[in-house]
């Protein structure tokens, strides 16, 4: 699928990284800071123009490496029901993982290894909603079973892990 095929139907940003310097670096870890910070503070602070400054953020969010947006705690809000949700599955869990993905929600999904195939977060009105949110995902084909995990109280919701570039290291350390 493709990064505009994926922000289309709200998928967030989901592809690989691509090269990452240390002005992308330093952009990135300026608005993970402060996402309303202003381009110009950002470009003489990194000792770059305004405008490569706007290029770049431009670039790394049609590349979906960048998303600045408000986070919420989703209880906080009036969301009676939060929950983290284990998926199995008897094949491949791509079909299933890709169907929740479309649904409101559903705000991560993502394909993993060990004891579920797919891990779900899930954000609902109630638990009625979350119940049948929850039947939904029974329903599908390949789904075998599923396990929750209502949350309580959240305590940490941190996005401020700075930018990472190849095998892993960041840029400048």
């Amino acid at each position: 699928m493709r990064r505009s095929e994926r922000r289309e139907q709200g998928l967030g940003a989901v592809s690989t990284a691509p090269h990452l310097d240390r002005i992308d670096q330093r952009l990135i870890e300026a608005l993970q800071k402060n996402g309303r910070e202003p381009f110009r503070r950002i470009a003489a602070d990194v000792g770059v123009s305004e405008a490569t400054i706007r290029a770049r953020y431009q670039r790394l969010c049609e590349d979906d490496i960048l998303q600045v947006t408000g986070v919420t705690n989703p209880l906080g809000l009036g969301f009676e029901a939060q929950a983290m949700v284990g998926i199995r599955t008897s094949g491949a869990p791509e079909p299933a993982a890709e169907e929740i993905a479309q649904w409101e929600e559903a705000g991560y999904v993502v394909i993993t290894a060990g004891q579920f195939d797919i891990l779900v977060e899930l954000v609902c009105a109630d638990r009625r909603q979350l119940l049948d949110v929850t039947n939904r995902m029974r329903e599908l084909d390949g789904v075998v079973s599923t396990e929750s995990f209502l949350y309580l109280e959240l305590r940490k919701q941190l996005y401020d892990w700075g930018a990472r570039v190849q095998n892993g290291m960041r840029v400048g350390v």
